[in-house]
């Protein structure tokens, strides 16, 4: 049996060399299974149009319109001097708006002769903006002709009333996907069902083949239905497996129990604290007391809203390991956020952090921070406390990864704003322990329960919902600026009244302004038209400072300065030298300045809600009310400023990460910025679909339990392996 089975069949020895290498280079697909499961993104009705009124910028679409007129131009140009440059314009419409296409040169004659009047046809490319209005500049176009047209090979594709339109690219278009997929389909008959019949009988499913011919050549609406809600159980049912059976291993793994002693550090800590703790803290607490007290290592999620006291949490956690005679260390993305870290925790312990020091409490440890720029004497003593146990605490960036670093008894590790890590990141530490560590994830991006269930369904959750008391609201208002000039004015005198009330404030932008600009790049007509570049840190200050800022000390504040550099200025920032800070998004996690309560977040179209939530989290961190200004120069009835418009309407991240979830679609949710592997899920929005999955991470754990192995289910496991190809166990797996 030395036949590859059919849907491992490469995509090359099927459609040729040429097709298969866009597919694998822009789609990531590499086999006939992979192009199988290209679902197509919506479905198309003959004679239905589809809405012109709400296209998104920058995106490449594939719409059905008609077209209404088309109009030759002659223009003079560099290359054409003698006014032989042509240009088409041809205006589509499809009852809810019209759209202009534009060609040029050489690229004018074909559709010269095709797109009349009255023909409808689907057109696919890049939606730009060129004077104010929506164009798509050379688009791909297919006509939809007639039955009684000779092109029966059109016909035969465009064949049956739903018209499926795939997730494409600019060099492939959505129907040549779809006369791709018409090739493979053939081998869906021989798709491997993971499922178990009697999961798949009890739930009324249909069979996997049937579903994948359902999904790509449906008749009606109801074999849509049928094949999603089949597919999105695959998805759902694999992924959970995937996750139960890392549960399964990690509860047979041996770990430390560490119980704080009854008269020891965390005693002397909470008889100091000038205010009791919120009830989400003490209860967050006791569920990682009760973790750490057992014999398994804990894996616990803790998310909490900016500002709810997350750090708290994760001290008294250390200090009951360092209690119990371990090490404790806590892991911070960035060099800043590190160096903040450890001044508030030093802070907050006072004398308890000055172990085997003069004036030092009995009960006291060491703390200390590691990180990649310190000098060497600095860091020889952070390493040498480590291995003698002399410090308990240790707080750091990825510089506490590296080999050298050494612990005497590692029994806890707190990971700040996980979703900045790499997961090799994280097991690099984990494997510094003698035994597996206990884990503690930190993040104050909300995360809906269901990602919860899908991402971090290898580790259990707790959530921080109040806020302390004393924290004060934060207004946010957008800032048209195109629209409404008079309103930016406004902004700049709202920060200096800020100032003069003696507060401080931050100016974000989306980019530092000394990046080196590519000459060779050339710039094509679609470019030329699009937006000016997004604002940059370097600039923007420099227009203040001479501008309506004049007379306050602003400063700046990037990625790329010297970490030194940058602690100087955070240090001046947080004891009031400086009035405004222009910075970039570096300042967006752990920053905490209480007495900056206005925020100017310039291009805020440009960034993610969680992002501009996060970002906002900065101000109103004492008792004064917090101010944040979105500016943004879309116009009204764009997406980007309903986004913007969403993020002054709540303060709530939970609500706002449903948002950003409903616009970013589900590929980004599983860490695609950090496993670089395409995500599993194309039909399960993890949103909507909240039941599914809740159904089946039972199901899956119920599988799992009674075989781990998954020995009686050979479809399964050959599902589970496609899912997880060694680098996606491996990203799940750390997780």
């Amino acid at each position: 049996m030395d036949l590859v089975p059919a849907l491992e069949e490469p995509l090359k020895k099927v459609l040729g060399p040429p097709t298969a290498k866009v597919m694998a280079e822009h789609l990531g697909l590499h086999t006939v299974g992979d192009l199988l499961h290209h679902y197509p993104r919506r479905y198309e009705e003959r004679g239905q149009l589809t809405h012109l009124a709400d296209l998104p910028m920058d995106e490449h679409v594939t719409v059905v319109a008609q077209v209404a007129d088309a109009r030759l131009h002659t223009f003079a140009s560099a290359k054409a001097p003698r006014g032989k440059g042509q240009r088409l314009e041809v205006t589509i419409t499809d009852g809810s708006g019209r759209l202009q296409l534009v060609f040029f040169g050489a690229g004018v004659h074909k559709p010269h002769k095709e797109l009349l009047p009255g023909t409808r046809a689907l057109f696919a490319g890049k939606v730009s903006v060129f004077n104010r209005r929506l164009q798509l500049a050379h688009p791909a176009y297919e006509l939809l002709r007639g039955d009684g047209d000779g092109a029966a090979e059109t016909v035969e594709a465009w064949a049956g009333a739903l018209i499926p339109i795939y997730p494409a690219t600019a060099k492939l278009e959505s129907w040549k996907i779809g006369k791709a997929i018409q090739t493979v389909l053939p081998s869906a008959q021989e798709a491997v069902d993971p499922l178990p019949d009697s999961l798949r009988d009890g739930r009324g499913l249909v069979p996997l083949p049937e579903a994948l011919l359902k999904i790509h050549r449906p008749h009606t609406k109801a074999d849509i239905e049928d094949a999603r809600s089949r597919l999105k159980w695959d998805e759902a049912f694999v992924l959970q497996v995937a996750l139960a059976r890392r549960r399964h291993a990690d509860a047979q793994l041996p770990a430390v129990a560490r119980r704080p002693k009854p008269d020891g550090l965390l005693s002397a800590f909470d008889a100091r604290l000038p205010f009791t703790l919120t009830e989400g803290q003490q209860k967050v607490s006791k569920e990682i007391f009760d973790d750490l007290a057992t014999e398994h290592p804990m894996h616990r999620l803790l998310q909490g809203e900016v500002g709810s006291g997350k750090t708290m949490v994760a001290l008294r956690a250390m200090l009951a390991v360092v209690d119990a005679g371990g090490q404790a260390a806590m892991l911070a993305p960035t060099e800043v956020l590190a160096q903040q870290h450890h001044r508030s925790i030093v802070e907050m312990m006072g004398d308890l952090a000055e172990g085997g020091m003069l004036g030092g409490s009995e009960h006291a440890t060491k703390v200390v921070l590691l990180t990649g720029s310190m000098g060497m004497a600095a860091r020889r003593q952070a390493l040498l406390d480590l291995v003698t146990a002399d410090a308990g605490i240790v707080i750091g960036t990825h510089a506490l990864i590296e080999d050298k670093v050494q612990f005497h008894d590692l029994g806890l590790v707190v990971v700040d704003e996980q979703h900045r890590f790499g997961v090799e990141q994280r097991d690099a530490l984990r494997g510094k322990g003698k035994q597996p560590p206990h884990l503690l994830v930190m993040t104050a991006t909300p995360i809906p329960r269901t990602v919860a269930m899908t991402v971090f369904g290898d580790l259990e959750t707790s959530v921080l919902d109040q806020l302390p008391a004393g924290r004060s609201p934060i207004a946010s208002h957008v800032v048209p600026a195109a629209d409404k000039p008079h309103f930016l004015a406004r902004a700049w005198e709202r920060v200096r009244e800020e100032v003069e009330n003696g507060h401080q404030g931050y100016v974000v932008c989306p980019r530092i302004g000394d990046e080196e600009v590519d000459p060779k790049k050339k710039k094509s007509p679609e470019d030329e038209a699009e937006k000016r570049p997004p604002l940059a840190v370097l600039e923007v200050a420099d227009q203040l400072a001479k501008g309506p800022l004049q007379g306050l000390r602003v400063e700046v504040l990037h990625g790329r300065m010297h970490p030194d550099d940058k602690d100087a200025v955070m240090r001046r920032f947080a004891a009031g030298e400086t009035h405004v800070l222009v910075a970039t998004t570096v300042i967006e996690v752990g920053v905490n300045v209480p007495n900056a309560t206005a925020m100017v977040i310039m291009d805020a179209d440009r960034f993610g809600v969680s992002q501009l939530h996060q970002l906002r989290g900065r101000v109103g961190r004492g008792s004064a009310a917090g101010l944040c200004l979105l500016v943004t120069e879309m116009p009204e009835a764009s997406p980007a400023r309903q986004r913007l418009n969403a993020v002054a309407a709540t303060l709530d991240g939970f609500e706002l990460s449903r948002i950003d979830l409903e616009q970013r679609r589900e590929g980004d949710v599983l860490g695609q910025a950090q496993s670089g592997a395409r995500t599993s899920l194309r039909m399960l929005a993890v949103i909507e679909d909240e039941e599914i999955i809740a159904e089946a991470r039972e199901e899956a754990a119920a599988v799992v339990a009674a075989d781990p192995e998954l020995t009686h289910l050979p479809g399964l496991r050959t599902a589970l392996d496609a899912l997880l190809d060694e680098e996606r166990e491996q990203y799940l797996e750390k997780g």
